[in-house]
């Protein structure tokens, strides 16, 4: 019998590589897209008569309203704003070009002047709209870090099953769903699909002549109500599995967020055989238990 308490305590504050911080690639490849237009918005900068600057120049350069969005730290090309009173709702379409109309060139000015473009433009708070796009290009991205933190995880336990002697897309599978298992190798996995109307889908699928294996991979760094949720859930497909002979379900998890939720995990660790740790793995776990 393992102890959860030790096996807890070498739980990670972090598996973050150089490359979770900023996909700094990334930031360039976006900015490189909209540079010639961000140069053209530059001429605005210092402007002494910016409205009537604004006009003339998306009047001539129409392409130029894509890069507002980003100046906003906004992905969507659709922006809706409404007025001080909270009656009135606008939208502002920067991703098509608009024709020629006074009322609509209006429409922009006000959107620029409102959010505090034309004063960040017109005040010289920057120098440079390439420089600042790639700021907050920078900034947009660090939102990713989350995804890429998953994708660390899943990329760490690829790594240990592959070098447990498993190949890719003949012995083991990434991202399959209940319904591919079912017709790949005609088990029947209704018990865990709530007979066919709920689709799960497994990070990863090992199969051996004897076995089918369904894996999943977190990694939790903080603390939050996800974590409960994801044990509870674990927990119920863990003995709902036990139900199923031919099909065992593995669950590779670290992160020292499980500390705030060490109950449900340790609830989940009582009835689940497989679940493991990145040590676990260290220690070649899948050769062991994966035959």
């Amino acid at each position: 019998m393992r102890d959860f308490s030790e096996w807890l305590s070498g739980f990670r504050d972090s598996i973050a590589d150089y490359g979770y911080y900023i996909d700094f690639e990334k930031v360039h490849r976006n900015v490189d897209g909209i540079r010639v237009e961000l140069n053209i918005l530059n001429s605005l900068i210092g402007s002494k008569n910016i409205r009537e600057d604004f006009k003339a120049l998306i009047k001539k350069y129409p392409e130029t309203l894509k890069c507002i969005p980003l100046l906003l730290a906004v992905r969507a090309n659709e922006i809706y704003c409404q007025d001080e009173n909270g009656s009135c709702m606008y939208q502002f379409d920067l991703g098509k070009y608009p024709p020629d109309s006074h009322a609509l060139y209006d429409g922009y000015v006000y959107f620029m002047d409102h959010t505090g473009l034309f004063d960040l433009l017109e005040n010289h708070i920057i120098n440079n709209l390439v420089d600042y796009a790639t700021g907050v290009e920078t900034g947009l991205d660090s939102n990713g870090r989350k995804n890429r933190g998953g994708h660390l995880m899943e990329d760490l336990v690829e790594s240990f099953i592959k070098k447990a002697g498993f190949v890719k897309d003949r012995t083991y599978f990434k991202e399959m769903y209940i319904h591919q298992i079912t017709a790949e190798w005609g088990i029947d996995l209704s018990a865990i699909s709530n007979q066919g109307k709920m689709e799960k889908r497994f990070d990863f699928v090992v199969k051996t002549p004897t076995m089918i294996y369904g894996i999943e991979t977190n990694f939790y760094g903080s603390g939050g109500s996800k974590l409960n949720e994801t044990a509870r859930s674990y927990k119920t497909l863990a003995l709902e599995t036990d139900t199923i002979s031919d099909f065992t379900f593995v669950w590779f998890t670290d992160g020292k967020g499980w500390t705030s939720a060490r109950n449900n995990l340790e609830e989940t660790f009582d009835v689940m055989e497989h679940i493991y740790n990145i040590k676990d793995l260290e220690d070649s776990i899948i050769p062991k238990v994966i035959i």
